[in-house]
């Protein structure tokens, strides 16, 4: 059976590398910023869905809470494994199948690591797990793209050049999904991988959630939680209530 985008690009050493810059500074900012609106306290159980190689996870983790990280990556979760302690752990898992019921206190999905799939009832059903794997009133906070602002600014074209390697990125929005196609060759073989995340707005999300049984509480749209603005901010970013038990 072919394997989905996201399984085999995740998996590749080449994505790692293109996208090694990201900014870990940034990614505490965030943290700081939600654990500093939320006020969880230090007992709390916080699940970290779709971790990667577990960046947000690990630093929630030395701000002392309990931290549990999934991925469907093997690669990035055999990864983060070597920074396990009792108070952290990593597992490969599908998002749409987590493990957990009533269990955590707050789950996050963040840096757009959400939209991957074809069909709305796995987005549901991505969304329904989360929820299941939360306590009665939890929380969930789930970090997006801000998909109005990329249609206005789309960079068609555009070329990355890393150690010896020169990634040909080519982006477009079609069929209700923004898709990054990425060329190059290394060590003489040439790669072309693909992603791609559904182009969700505003409208889509609060659809989505009430199918999932989850109320927005906040929205915001940046990672210095300033409100959302549809035409200026670079993401969209929800904080949800687990309605119901």
């Amino acid at each position: 059976m072919q394997k989905n985008w996201f399984q085999t690009w995740f998996n590749s050493p080449y994505y790692h590398l293109l996208y090694r810059s990201r900014n870990n500074a940034e990614a505490e900012l965030f943290i700081d910023k939600l654990c500093a609106f939320l006020s969880p306290p230090l007992n709390s159980k916080i699940v970290d869905i779709a971790c990667g190689k577990g960046r947000h996870a690990i630093y929630l983790n030395k701000k002392g809470f309990d931290v549990t990280g999934t991925d469907l990556s093997y690669a990035s979760i055999r990864f983060a494994k070597k920074f396990e302690n009792p108070k952290l752990q990593f597992f490969v898992q599908d998002m749409r199948n987590l493990f957990y019921i009533n269990y955590f206190d707050f789950a996050f999905n963040l840096f757009t690591s959400f939209g991957y799939f074809d069909k709305d009832a796995d987005h549901i059903n991505a969304l329904k797990s989360f929820r299941k794997s939360l306590k009665k009133n939890g929380l969930l906070v789930l970090d997006y793209l801000n998909a109005e602002k990329i249609a206005q600014h789309l960079v068609p074209k555009e070329e990355k050049k890393i150690e010896d390697i020169t990634f040909y990125i080519e982006r477009k929005i079609a069929n209700g999904k923004i898709i990054k196609s990425i060329n190059f060759t290394a060590q003489q073989k040439k790669y072309a991988f693909t992603e791609e995340v559904k182009d969700f707005r505003l409208a889509d999300f609060t659809r989505l959630f009430y199918a999932a049984g989850l109320e927005i509480c906040h929205t915001f749209g940046d990672y210095n939680l300033n409100p959302f603005i549809a035409t200026q901010s670079d993401r969209l970013i929800f904080i949800c209530k687990k309605t119901g038990c």
